[in-house]
């Protein structure tokens, strides 16, 4: 994908810059355990470090502050530290951080990876953070992070507003293209009392950067995405989810696998062959998961590799979803509710974002055809971020 930058990311920059910086505020920390330095030290270590004392309270997002919990709607308890410092888990009980925990703060510090795809979970946790912080008055800096699939492609239909859940609280595409700091801004511009916010840009990456050419270490930022590969199979195999597919969790290729034991590889194989989907190898895969859907039942399906920028993932998904329902229409199901939360819409949906995507796949609409659709609403997408956009190409 070309030759490897020396990106800073926006954790490094901060840290530089301190001097600068008021060093007396009271700093609420929003991080989990890819919270990284480039020395692989943890940014409450080095904020202690350079600001002894500042750093009061602790938030953490889905998965835990040490990223030790597997699944949707696997709640992470509050800790505390041996210091005493309290951890509040933003996904539990409450995701929005309430005036209790948010009390005695005066700067609310967030450095969180984020994979470029609308239904991770993280981006929801600083959408709810800003409007909290706005209530209170509090200031909200983030240390910015590289979108590890680019900066440049845009996929899928913006999310519509009777599908919002904690998979989307805004309407962006699936692959939106943004960085974090970029999308608070975006949330941000959306809030009726916005928060006063401060992005610390990354110094060094452009937006036709994947992760791979950033030269920044990969610490999983959720136990299902070991690699960057992974995130950038994930607009896509995420779909999976709100399915009786597996999408291979209890493997240790989560998202690049998927399939199930009714499934016939070879067959699903040769029909995708058929439909050339770009930038995209396949091959047959048997894979046994040892915990959450089909656990310990043999898997037939597919392995995805994907071989260059042409790759689509989500439309490949759609083109999958299209196959096996003309495939095996009495033996694949959707998941029922709940699903992040919402217990009323099917998950499917709410991962799609829209409503009657499914059923026009289900009566046959091409799945080329109805990402074409798209089009219109991604371009004024595209015209609306340009006010938020903090790098260049």
């Amino acid at each position: 994908m070309g030759q490897v930058g020396s990106v800073l990311s926006g954790l490094s920059v901060f840290l530089e810059l301190l001097h600068l910086a008021d060093k007396g505020k009271a700093i609420g920390l929003l991080a989990n355990q890819a919270s990284v330095g480039p020395d692989y030290r943890h940014a409450l270590e080095l904020l202690d470090e350079k600001l002894p004392g500042a750093v009061k309270k602790i938030f953490s997002p889905q998965h835990g502050f040490v990223g030790d919990k597997q699944d949707n709607m696997i709640e992470s308890e509050h800790l505390t530290l041996r210091d005493g410092r309290p951890v509040y888990s933003l996904y539990a009980d409450k995701r929005e951080p309430d005036d209790e925990m948010l009390s005695g703060l005066e700067v609310f510090l967030i450095d969180l990876v984020d994979l470029g795809t609308r239904v991770y979970t993280f981006a929801q946790t600083v959408f709810l953070c800003l409007k909290a912080c706005a209530k209170k008055g509090l200031e909200v800096v983030i240390c910015d992070r590289p979108n590890p699939i680019g900066g440049l492609e845009i996929e899928g239909n913006l999310l519509d507003d009777d599908c919002h859940s904690f998979v989307g609280l805004a309407p962006t595409p699936m692959r939106h293209s943004l960085t974090m700091g970029e999308l608070a801004i975006f949330f941000n511009s959306r809030l009726e009392k916005p928060a006063t916010l401060t992005v610390i840009p990354l110094a060094g990456w452009k937006r036709s950067m994947y992760f791979n050419q950033t030269g920044l270490n990969w610490v999983m930022p959720s136990p299902n995405m070991p690699e960057p590969l992974t995130a950038w199979l994930y607009p896509g195999a995420v779909i999976w989810e709100g399915t009786n597919l597996s999408e291979g969790r209890g493997t240790t290729r989560p998202f690049h696998l998927f399939g199930a034991p009714y499934l016939d590889s070879e067959l699903l194989e040769s029909h995708l062959k058929k439909l050339q989907l770009p930038g995209l190898a396949l091959r047959k895969a048997a894979f046994l998961p040892t915990f959450n859907k089909w656990a310990g039942q043999l898997c037939h399906g597919l392995e995805l590799h994907p071989l260059d920028r042409t790759f689509k993932p989500y439309l490949t998904a759609l083109s999958i979803l299209s196959v096996i329902l003309k495939g095996w229409p009495e033996r694949f199901k959707l998941k029922d509710p709940p699903y992040e939360y919402n217990f009323e819409t099917r998950p499917l949906d709410l991962i799609l974002g829209r409503r009657g995507l499914f059923e026009a796949l289900q009566e046959g609409t091409p799945a080329l055809e109805l990402t074409k659709s798209f089009a219109d609403e991604l371009l004024k997408f595209k015209r609306e971020i340009k006010t938020v956009k903090l790098y260049a190409d």
